[in-house]
């Protein structure tokens, strides 16, 4: 029997299997009501369409509801493919630990040596190398994207991934392996690894060597659009808020988020990782690599305790709705979904719905069918006494080190967070978030309130630092004669762009802004940020990281800001005059000129989005 024709029968069986299960579920009382709930939940949520795949011990059951495509009113069918957007990281680390069980790589393989023309920066190279483990586990220290890298419509599906790393050398932030640092980059470089192993493009080894023994035949992890060259119309189209449409497109970082794929074929991707590693009898992967993913082993948080939370080799322990499962969410242009083991119950679901709205509730969808799995709710961790001197822990903490590099300053200034212990419960505050009371549970460990297991733990790091950490998030504790200062910076610098604003259009209006007053640069510079604002609207977001005319005129003008400064307080102190609008026209030009400073210490001035 020819290959071709051994492939045309394994399919052929696969998709009756399923399309029988299907049936079989859509005709039972349980999946009737599930796809009721679905439909509303689609509905209310002001979504287009959602397709979904159950794994039990019994069989692997799929359903769809809503639309493929809001403007042509088609439904969604089981069948249909989908986009994952991370959850590809799932299948590349599935990919690299074959890899590894066929003896050609090992999770301790240092990454340098196997990527010789990628330049790292790291002052713990000599004792602590980044690992290939490291990578799977987004312990590296790397940063995790520019924009350029994520936000962009110049990538080419076929482009080499060594052109999507132009800065270099790749600075390590944090000793390799101690901190979770979520990192698109890292899975960039893990294709590479896997192109450097195999002398193949990764697309193709992994297309071959992995989705086809696991029968996933209707996957690939080949760039597909809904349209142009790559066009596939079986595959769902994507959507915004309101139902507005968005093709896929190329990807930069295409290991860490291009990958499509139908909930057939992810329930068999997920009934293989629960099992013991076989094919047809045959290994295939090592099941003691299959049974610790999900399980973080190296970090600071995971030999404090906290093991029941973070992330190791493609999929992150989640604690959710009562249960704690072995996950992968993935988000990408139009797109958001979600996979979910459990082992223990062999149980398992994938959902994918073809919309990206800020303002959905996408835990509904999970709800529903952990609900349908029938997967019982653990028991709360115990309250128990809190660890001594817990009182010290209070004050301010920043994000050690920050997801995104490039962003840093913006994490420090707006992104801290605030402890404070009450006498029952430690409340971690975000600024930018909802408060999380945590109630301890025994040595350093605290459960947020609405999880069954230890969610944070409280760390001393090597450099005797405070550290609050999540498993996923390490909040570093900070002095206030650190934070003070910048936020001083800050609400100076911003306080004095609005003095000149109000005040020039004041003077504007009332005809007291001559050219020749000290304002009147400022003033126009002032104005001149606004100019981008309208272009921005015009164009995609998807160009955000691209040079685009609005780009180009947004670093121009936040080029040309701090020269305005520098112009009008010259002026100003070379006429000498003493009045009080002029003493508040300099403080605000004093204000915006050193937020200027500061910005451009933190590499974000001039504002310069592209590449």
């Amino acid at each position: 029997m020819s290959t071709f024709f051994k492939w045309i029968v394994a399919t052929a069986a696969i998709c009756a299997g399923v399309f029988n299960i299907s049936a079989h579920a859509s005709e039972s009382k349980v999946g009737v009501e599930l796809h009721a709930e679905m439909e509303k939940s689609i509905e209310n949520e002001g979504l287009a369409g959602v397709v979904w795949a159950t794994v039990t011990p019994d069989g692997i059951a799929t359903g769809a509801a809503g639309l493929a495509d809001v403007r042509r009113q088609e439904p969604l069918s089981p069948e249909g493919r989908v986009q994952t957007g991370s959850i590809v990281k799932t299948l590349i680390a599935t990919g690299i630990l074959r890899l590894v069980t066929e003896g050609r790589l090992t999770l301790d393989s240092p990454v340098a040596p196997l990527l010789p023309d990628v330049k790292f920066e790291n002052n713990w190279a000599s004792s602590h190398p980044v690992l290939v483990r490291h990578l799977l586990d987004h312990t590296s220290g790397l940063d995790d994207a520019r924009l350029w890298q994520v936000f962009s419509l110049n990538a080419e599906p076929d482009a080499p991934l060594r052109t999507s790393i132009q800065r270099e050398p790749l600075r390590i932030r944090s000793r390799p392996g101690s901190r979770l640092s979520y990192s698109n980059l890292g899975y960039t470089l893990l294709g590479m690894v896997i192109e450097q192993v195999t002398g193949q493009r990764y697309e193709h080894y992994l297309d071959s060597q992995l989705l086809y023994p696991l029968g996933m035949h209707r996957s690939t992890f080949q760039f597909v659009s809904q349209e142009g060259p790559h066009e596939d119309t079986s595959l769902a189209m994507g959507h915004f808020e309101g139902g507005a449409t968005q093709p896929s497109v190329p990807l930069y970082l295409r290991p860490a988020g291009q990958f499509t794929s139908t909930a057939a074929d992810m329930a068999l991707l997920a009934r293989y990782l629960m099992s013991n590693g076989e094919i047809d009898g045959k290994p295939f992967i090592a099941p003691d690599l299959l049974r610790v993913m999900g399980r973080p082993t190296t970090t600071e948080a995971a030999l404090a305790g906290l093991v029941d939370a973070g992330y190791g080799l493609g999929l992150n322990s989640r604690d959710r709705h009562g249960v704690v499962g072995n996950c992968h969410v993935g988000t990408t242009v139009g797109f958001r979904a979600n996979f979910c083991l459990f082992p223990k119950e062999q149980k398992a679901f994938f959902i994918a719905i073809n919309a990206d709205a800020e303002t959905a509730d996408y835990d509904r969808f999970d709800a529903l069918l952990i609900q349908e799995l029938g997967i019982d709710a653990a028991t709360p961790a115990p309250i128990a006494t809190p660890p001594d001197g817990i009182s010290d822990w209070q004050g301010v903490y920043i994000l050690a080190p920050s997801r995104t590099e490039s962003f840093a300053y913006l994490d420090q200034a707006l992104n801290f967070a605030t402890v404070r212990w009450d006498g029952r419960q430690l409340h971690l505050n975000p600024f930018q978030g909802a408060a999380r009371p945590l109630l301890p549970t025994g040595d350093r460990l605290f459960r947020a309130e609405e999880r069954t297991r230890a969610s944070h733990v409280l760390i001393v790091s090597d450099q005797g630092k405070r550290v609050i950490s999540d498993g996923f998030r390490s909040y570093e504790q900070a002095s206030l004669w650190r934070m003070v200062p910048l936020w001083a910076s800050l609400a100076a610098g911003l306080a004095g762009l609005v003095w000149l604003l109000v005040s020039g259009i004041v003077r504007v209006l009332r005809r007291r802004l001559q050219p020749s007053s000290a304002l009147f640069v400022p003033f126009l510079a002032a104005v001149a940020l606004l100019l981008p604002i309208p272009l921005f609207f015009g164009q995609s977001f998807l160009q955000l990281g691209d040079l685009t005319t609005a780009s180009a005129l947004l670093a121009l003008m936040t080029g040309i800001l701090p020269l305005a400064m520098i112009f009008g307080l010259w002026r100003s102190f070379r006429w000498g005059a003493t009045d009080r609008g002029m003493l508040w026209d300099k403080l605000a030009m004093l204000g915006v000129l050193q937020w200027c400073v500061v910005l451009a210490f933190w590499g974000l001035m001039p504002v310069r989005l592209w590449s």
